[in-house]
Order: C-alpha cells, then structure tokens, then sequence
C-alpha cells in the first residue's frame, strides 16, 4: 500500500519494534527530505512521557494525521524540511528540554531519544 508521499508502507508496520520504526522513520524522511510533526493553534502538539516532554514524528503526513483524533482532532499535519529541521528545530528542542517521540505507534508507544540523536541518526544515514 502506498502513503501519501508516495512511497511504499510496509504492510506489517503495526508490529514493527520501537528501533524498526526508527529505522523506517530515517529512512523515509531522509528519502521524502522532511520530517512530519502535528500542529495545533499553539504550535507543535507534545506528549508526555513520566521523565520529559517529547515532540512527536512521523515518517509522512497519512501516519501524523491518522493520531489527529480525540483531544488531537482539531490539529494538522505539518511537514518540515530537513534543511530547517537541522537548523532550527534541534536546537530550540534542545534548549526547550524536549525530546523526540519516534514515530510513536497508535497505542503511544515508541522511542524516546533526544533531539540531537535524531538528528544525529538523520544526518548519518543522509
């Protein structure tokens, strides 16, 4: 089945492991040269975690908007090139202390890694 990018989706992807959807999650946004986040009139929507406040990614803009449901029904999916993605969102993640919600699955679970890891792990695999 194809996304909305274009791009093939692995049928399986629901039983995907936390690291194969990171795994698919570099892949496809170094391929689709941007990264998918949600927004909401305050910016970019947050999860909590028990430890620390994470902005959620998504490989494409069919996975981001599948979670715009319930309390996140009125938000939107939004893309972000990687040029700006590298120069402007690590930091200020950074220094806000929030971390990165890897491709976070529809029962919430996912990766947690820090914003320079994900960019990191963009940069090495581009």
């Amino acid at each position: 089945m194809a996304d909305t990018q274009g791009t093939n989706t692995p049928n399986n992807i629901t039983q995907f492991t936390p690291e194969q959807r990171l795994a698919y999650l570099i892949t496809e946004c170094i391929s689709n040269k941007q990264v998918w986040i949600l927004t909401d009139q305050d910016g970019c929507v947050m999860l909590n975690t028990e430890d620390e406040d994470c902005a959620p990614v998504w490989p494409s803009e069919r996975f981001a908007q599948a979670w715009a449901t319930g309390d996140w029904s009125g938000c939107v999916a939004k893309a972000i090139d990687l040029k700006t993605w590298h120069s402007r969102w690590t930091q200020g993640l950074e220094y806000d202390d929030v971390a990165i919600a890897v491709f976070p699955s529809e029962n919430e679970e996912g990766l947690v890694i820090s914003a320079q890891e994900f960019d990191f792990e963009l940069k090495a695999k581009a």
